[in-house]
């Protein structure tokens, strides 16, 4: 027991390194790092952090692009935002910080670097920004956030459209339709599943494209469509939302 302690207080210190925040409570840190597999005799995992995080995350960047493109409209704030926040964004940080290496998922769930494992590593993310937000306020949440925010926020391609977007105008202006979204399978278990979805466009062949959400697996589905007719150059949409 002392070992397994010692152990978590080493990940604790290191993860707060690499993200520049010392908790006052370092529970939540290792809250954040927990994934539901990990059947830990403390209990709790990041769930019900992911869920705040995910709020702080969105209100922050809004805020920050709200302030700098001062003569954006609506639509373009909503894209921008929407790619910010989205599962490849946060994702990207993670990998960035390195924080595969400290994630504590039981055995079932290996490989967290996989690319299959991208959501869990952008709950993660998510779930950071609550418990900095929890332990030291909005401000501190804030300076993370803009940290690692702003570079993605200003680059060139940080307005370009998500796949579902670009592929309804796509359908309404060649075909007069509306792309309708189905799940065509649910494979795996219930805390890490995996969703098929096909897109139907009347006047085009289906596609499908599979995710550990169903908005992500639709918008692999969207995706795929897009650079089989050639709208999109192949890897040039969204892998996920």
């Amino acid at each position: 027991m002392k070992r397994a302690a010692k152990k978590v207080a080493e990940i604790v210190a290191r993860v707060e390194q690499r993200i520049g925040h010392t908790f006052a409570n370092a529970e939540r840190l290792e809250r954040a790092l927990t994934h539901s597999s990990l059947r830990s005799p403390a209990g709790g995992n990041y769930e019900r952090l992911e869920f705040l995080g995910d709020r702080v995350l969105g209100l922050c960047v809004a805020e920050m692009l709200f302030d700098h493109f001062r003569d954006a409209t609506e639509g373009e704030l909503s894209v921008r935002l929407n790619q910010l926040v989205s599962a490849q964004a946060c994702s990207e940080v993670a990998d960035e910080l390195g924080l595969h290496e400290f994630i504590r998922t039981g055995a079932d769930v290996k490989q967290v670097a996989d690319k299959r494992m991208l959501n869990v590593r952008a709950d993660v993310v998510e779930s950071i920004i609550a418990a900095i937000y929890l332990d030291a306020g909005l401000e501190a949440a804030r300076a993370f956030i803009h940290k690692h925010w702003k570079p993605r926020a200003f680059a060139d391609d940080a307005a370009r459209r998500d796949a579902k977007t670009e592929l309804q105008e796509w359908a309404h202006a060649r075909h007069g339709v509306t792309p309708v979204y189905r799940v065509t399978d649910r494979s795996g278990p219930d805390h890490e599943p995996v969703f098929k979805v096909t897109v139907e466009v009347e006047g085009a062949m289906p596609a499908s494209g599979e995710s550990r959400s169903k908005r992500a697996a639709e918008q692999a589905a969207a995706t795929a469509l897009l650079e089989r007719e050639g709208v999109w150059q192949a890897n040039s949409g969204q892998d996920d939302d």
